[in-house]
């Protein structure tokens, strides 16, 4: 049974004390991902996306869209006729809808508040759904899964961003010992939670990566699922589709 790990020790569901948590950190978040991935989460979404090329997408769902970084990437690579990026932190959502409007893109992309459990959409409504680093952080992921698949249009394709553990030693060890003592030291006296960035290190550790990861993928229904590392391992992109009705 997949272990359900929690920002906080406090009462309430995981999907509230993520809420709670990317609120907290919103002001810092995008400056803490350049600094603690050395950047390398920019070539990360760049590398997603492009997988998307050649499907042609012209309505999008971001899932966890968290202050819109891959809804950007997608105007810009993709030049789609929508995007909709839904999150359950409204802070999050605040600045990215900011950035949004700066880059006069408010026509075509449309952040708002949603559950990646329960969303808001139709059936078969999405050509291509996108998340990234937000499914270690659903309450349920297999009904997260069965939602974005619901949503997707038959032969749709699904495109899922996550950290990943490395295998490879020496760089096993020293990626260890980064994300559970570097990462949360520098993430506390930034962001002043002092729980968040543990919870990075403990939610990665127990996301099923991988060919698990795969596998829950064919469990939900999807298709043809595969997946590829990136960067040694910390990192990988997995796809697959919903199979035509």
């Amino acid at each position: 049974m997949e272990k359900t790990v929690k920002p906080y020790e406090a009462g309430g569901s995981k999907k509230e004390q993520v809420g709670k948590m990317f609120d907290t950190i919103a002001p810092h978040y995008d400056l803490l991902n350049r600094v603690l991935s050395l950047g390398v989460d920019i070539y990360w979404r760049k590398k997603a996306i492009s997988l998307l090329k050649k499907e042609n997408p012209q309505v999008i769902l971001d899932v966890a869209t968290g202050t819109g970084d891959v809804a950007l990437e997608m105007a810009k690579q993709l030049s789609p006729q929508k995007i909709v990026g839904v999150d359950i932190a409204r802070e999050m959502l605040e600045i990215g809808n900011k950035k949004v409007k700066a880059k006069n893109l408010d026509k075509i992309i449309e952040l708002k508040y949603g559950d990646s459990e329960n969303l808001p959409f139709d059936d078969n409504t999405f050509d291509a759904v996108t998340v990234a680093f937000g499914v270690r952080n659903f309450e349920n992921l297999e009904r997260g899964l069965s939602e974005m698949k619901r949503v997707l249009k038959p032969n749709g394709q699904l495109v899922v961003l996550e950290f990943s553990k490395p295998t490879l030693p020496p760089f096993k060890q020293l990626y260890d010992f980064y994300f559970k003592n570097i990462l949360p030291f520098i993430g506390r006296i930034t962001s002043n939670d002092s729980k968040a960035y543990s919870y990075l290190y403990e939610s990665v550790q127990a996301f099923p990566d991988g060919k698990n990861f795969e596998a829950i993928l064919i469990k939900t229904g999807y298709s043809q699922p595969h997946s590829q590392k990136l960067t040694i391992g910390i990192c990988s992109i997995y796809q697959a589709k919903k199979s035509p009705s």
